[in-house]
């Protein structure tokens, strides 16, 4: 039996993926967050601006938003889910980025983001000339753990999570599922073998670990 290693607890509907799949899961949390005590400018934020989900919980019922950009759709429906309106989203954080220098660049934005935040974002809408707060709402941290057995498979969901892995284990050996193309640019640092996700979400990560070791079950 293969076995695969999930650098991220998985809830009970997404280990339903692994179902009958004749795979065998392990699963820890590579990386830790906890909110910060951050000072908001206004109560009121007219354009925020989120990456992560993370940062959409770490804000919750303590400022009101009117218009939402964000990155995922995860990020996008748990903001939805709480009755805030969603007016740009996008796969990635350049890819918004870009979207709101296009077509709002006259208007101001507040960015929450985590200590860890990746620089494409900012980075273009500063070049787009986009005046926008960043405002550093979580922490990440990273959790390293040593693994004395080797895994097939390995789940990353985030570039920190790769760095976590690795500071303690090898990726040599091993094929890394990562959930889109900044993690797995991580990865590439420690593997070729690399698969990346059709859709930066959780489940399509799984869904390419069955279908590419039910292929390759299937082919020997």
């Amino acid at each position: 039996m293969k076995s695969i290693l999930s650098t991220k607890k998985l809830s009970n509907s997404q280990k339903q993926l692994f179902l009958n799949s004749g795979l065998s899961l392990v699963e820890y949390n590579a990386i830790v967050t906890e909110t910060t005590n951050f000072k908001l400018p206004t109560e009121k934020i007219e354009n925020a601006i989120f990456t992560s989900k993370n940062a959409v919980n770490a804000v919750l019922e303590k400022v009101q938003l009117k218009n939402c950009f964000c990155v995922g759709e995860k990020t996008g429906e748990l903001l939805s889910n709480n009755g805030f309106h969603i007016q740009e989203i996008a796969d990635y954080g350049k890819d918004l980025a870009e979207i709101i220098t296009k077509k709002y660049g006259a208007e101001e934005f507040t960015f929450f983001c985590g200590n860890k935040r990746r620089d494409e974002l900012p980075e273009t809408l500063q070049k787009g000339n986009v005046h926008f707060t960043e405002i550093e709402v979580y922490k990440t941290s990273l959790n390293p753990q040593s693994f004395p057995q080797e895994f097939e498979g390995i789940l990353f969901f985030s570039p920190s999570a790769v760095q976590s892995f690795t500071a303690k284990n090898q990726l040599k050996g091993t094929t890394a599922f990562c959930i889109g193309n900044t993690t797995a640019a991580e990865a590439q640092k420690h593997t070729n073998n690399i698969i990346i996700a059709t859709k930066p979400t959780i489940e399509n990560v799984i869904v390419q670990v069955v279908k590419y070791f039910g292929a390759s079950s299937r082919s020997i």
